[in-house]
């Protein structure tokens, strides 16, 4: 990833919403690491800090996002009384 992709070197965030509510999982957390790593170094200028971090926090949004619809799609084994797997339910995360 760039550094104008996560809002530094330019002092814009070049992503917008749609940007990135169209990213996979996978590339929402890798820019999400991104971003915490550019934080954690403490180099960045405090309003390309604060793009950042609101960048971040829309990545972040959109990671639990998609974990959220994954754990609704997944199916757990349902096992009968003598411990046979006897069909699927809804998953549960009780």
């Amino acid at each position: 990833m760039t550094q104008n992709e996560t809002g530094t070197g330019t002092g814009t965030d070049t992503r917008t919403d749609a940007d990135v509510s169209a990213m996979s999982f996978e590339a929402a957390l890798k820019a999400l690491e991104d971003v915490v790593t550019q934080l954690e170094r403490g180099d960045v200028p405090l309003e390309d800090s604060i793009r950042l971090y609101e960048h971040g926090a829309k990545l972040k949004a959109h990671c639990e996002a998609r974990l959220s619809a994954a754990q609704e799609r997944v199916e757990a084994i349902r096992l009968s009384q003598s411990g046979t797997p006897d069909g699927t339910e809804p998953f549960s995360a009780k």
